[in-house]
């Protein structure tokens, strides 16, 4: 995996507080640092990516392990 500027986890949270933390931490880095998301849930899953990309950020990597936990890897855009 890159190299990880900062991780945040949102596992205990629920949408829209869930992008809106994802977005306070990546606000608050350089372009082109990388944050890593731990999050859990569909519904997470799919609004954070399609949030970052929306907002110029890159999705770098998406798994989620077999207890349910997904790891999103976002590169801060411009």
């Amino acid at each position: 995996m890159q190299d990880v500027t900062r991780e945040l986890d949102i596992t205990r949270d629920i949408c829209p507080m869930t992008f809106v933390r994802t977005r306070l931490a990546l606000d608050k880095m350089a372009p082109g640092e990388t944050l890593l998301v731990k999050l859990k849930g569909e519904e997470p899953l799919r609004n954070v990516p399609r949030t970052a990309t929306e907002q110029g950020h890159e999705v770098l990597l998406m798994e989620t392990s077999s207890e349910g936990i997904s790891r999103v890897l976002i590169r801060r855009g411009k």
